[in-house]
């Protein structure tokens, strides 16, 4: 691990964020990407490839980004492989991940989660990394057009590893220090690992979040239409509240609106109704289709049609929700008032947290099993 590890570093850099602070756009404003008019892009490393949600991103000044994750190259070469060990520092301390195919292994501060579809993990500031991801063997125009589901389907489990991430703001304006580097990980002891940091500005009450799709709090309850509006659809429509809004500090809802297969039942449920006022709740919101096909309209009735890969990202109250086809999975975020409090990262102060790398390590602590308890981080001091 090095001897840096164990430095009592006393982080000078790592102050409060002291630039502008956020602010969503409180327009009736609409933004679309549109899956066929976008490009996916080797932003980080090669085998991951990603397609950004950017005129959602611009529109809404920046404050908010959805993007996906496509892995694209088997992880036994040279130049892919895991991840190295990594934190990121956003606005808020809020970073998203939803899987949406393939299989996963995440190391969240020395403890091992296995994911596939549907796996939902809320996290910021854990030193973690992406140890294993399946890739399909397809080409590329080919793997990117596998389908994705929120379902623990045995089919999509076995294709390449896509997934949902999202941040407050955009990640090329805040930290993302390496603390370990691939030629300093010693797999008999780094990964057994946990690291604590400083304080940065999180919510009080956020903490990390990890919900299984098949845990009863995952299950998929009835569409409250008597509560939120008409939606036409020719199966019944049901929605999982993936759990982020008290995780987050407050500062994002969401939610998945699904439906069946016509002649199938893929989606767990229950009987229990759903939460229409967490639902309602966002100042801007952001729809993205995962699969299937959906329909919006806005205040004077004009209609949007969306297909899977599209995403919509809207004012309060300018669009709606209005019709859901078959076997359509929508993920949908309720970007609420408390980010607003947020500030951004200055430069400088994004530079000087980077270049600290590896000396942010400030205390070790060896776990005795990597399955056992949860992921330390600052979250849990």
């Amino acid at each position: 691990m090095g001897m840096q590890s164990m430095v009592d570093f006393k982080w000078p850099g790592l102050r409060r964020p002291h630039g502008d602070h956020l602010r969503l756009n409180r327009s009736a404003f609409v933004a679309v990407d549109r899956h066929r008019d976008i490009t996916y892009d080797p932003v980080y490393r090669p085998q991951a490839l990603y397609h950004r949600a950017l005129e959602g991103l611009h529109a809404n000044n920046g404050a908010f980004l959805l993007q996906e994750v496509a892995t694209n190259l088997p992880i036994y070469r040279e130049d892919t492989g895991p991840t190295d060990f990594h934190l990121h520092l956003p606005p808020g301390g809020f970073q998203l991940v939803l899987v949406t195919s393939g299989m996963f292994t995440f190391d969240y501060d020395g403890k091992l989660f296995y994911v596939g579809p549907g796996a939902v993990m809320l996290q910021s500031a854990i030193v973690h990394r992406q140890l294993f991801y399946t890739w399909s063997g397809l080409a590329t125009e080919e793997n990117l057009k596998t389908p994705q589901t929120v379902v623990p389907e045995p089919l999509c489990m076995g294709y390449s590893g896509k997934f949902l991430e999202a941040f407050i703001a955009d990640p090329s304006t805040f930290p993302n220090p390496t603390v370990v580097g691939p030629d300093q990980i010693r797999e008999d002891e780094t990964p057994r690992t946990a690291w604590k940091h400083p304080l940065h500005n999180r919510p009080a009450g956020a903490g990390f979040w990890f919900q299984d799709p098949l845990a009863l709090d995952a299950v998929f309850r009835a569409y409250p239409a008597d509560a939120i509006g008409p939606l036409a659809s020719p199966m019944p429509v049901y929605v999982r509240d993936i759990g982020i809004e008290a995780p987050s500090g407050n500062l994002v809802t969401g939610h998945i609106i699904a439906t069946d297969p016509r002649g199938g039942s893929v989606l767990p449920k229950s009987g229990a109704a759903t939460d229409a006022e967490g639902l309602a709740k966002g100042e801007v919101v952001v729809f993205r289709v995962i699969r299937g096909t959906a329909a919006f309209t806005d205040g004077a009735g004009k209609r949007l049609e969306l297909a899977a890969g599209d995403t919509v990202t809207a004012g309060k109250d300018a669009i709606r929700l209005a019709e859901v086809g078959e076997d359509t999975q929508i993920l949908r975020l309720g970007l609420l008032k408390g980010m607003e409090d947020l500030r951004m990262w200055t430069p400088t102060q994004r530079d000087e947290i980077d270049a600290l790398a590896g000396q942010i390590i400030t205390r070790s602590d060896l776990r005795s099993d990597r399955l056992a308890g949860s992921p330390v981080g600052y979250l849990y001091e």
